[in-house]
This record gives C-alpha cells, structure tokens and sequence, in this order.
C-alpha cells in the first residue's frame, strides 16, 4: 500500500489550498483515510477523517472539509481561511474504519506535504 500526499505550499493567512492522497495498493472506500498535522515541537493530531461518515477537528470546522474520489482512489483535503497555526506537516493515512478517529486506526502513512500560513 501506499500514500501519495501532495498539495502543500505556502500560502498566505485566510488563503486556501487542496491536499490530496493519492493510494494504490488498497481501495479508499473500504477503509478510513484520515488526515493528520504536526507542528513543530507538538504531537501529530487528526484533523479529519472519512470512512462511512466524516470527521473533522473542531479546530478545522467550517474551514476545511474531505471528500474521497473513488474513481481516481484519491482522497482531498480542502481547506479554506487558513490560519497562522495551521502551519504544519500533512500527513494522510489509511486503516481500520471502526474506529477512524484512533491514530492506532491507521497502519499505512504517506510521506507528508508541508503547509505553511505565513500571517
């Protein structure tokens, strides 16, 4: 299995940007794909997931939504008004879809895209 991540950039406070997570080896929709971030000196955290429903961070909220193409095995991360803290390592993974907000869910990674915000 593997996580192609991509669409990381630098981008501007209150601009936008689209993440994807291209797998091959292993079908999205029958497993949850979650996105997470780490910052700089602080724990990884999952900011959204999807599996049979979604999941989003109350930190995320009415600014960032995921969505999965099951054509193209690709699931986005679209995030909007962007913030300063936002600023961090994306990471998608993929895994078990019981229990999709448990990072232990999750048993493939991809390499990770950087997201800076400057303000």
């Amino acid at each position: 299995v593997q996580l192609q991540a991509s669409g990381g950039g630098l981008v501007q406070a209150g601009g936008s940007l689209r993440l994807s997570c291209a797998a091959s080896g292993r079908t999205v929709s029958s497993y949850a794909v979650g996105w997470f971030r780490q910052a700089p000196g602080k724990e990884r955290e999952l900011v959204a997931a999807i599996s049979w429903s979604t999941y989003l961070a109350d930190s995320v909220k009415g600014r960032f939504t995921i969505s999965r193409d099951n054509a193209k095995n690709t699931v986005y991360l679209r995030m909007n008004s962007l913030k300063p803290e936002d600023t961090a390592v994306y990471y998608c993974a993929t895994g078990d879809r019981l229990l999709p907000q448990r990072i232990g869910s999750y048993d493939y990674w991809g390499q990770g895209t950087l997201v800076t915000v400057s303000s």
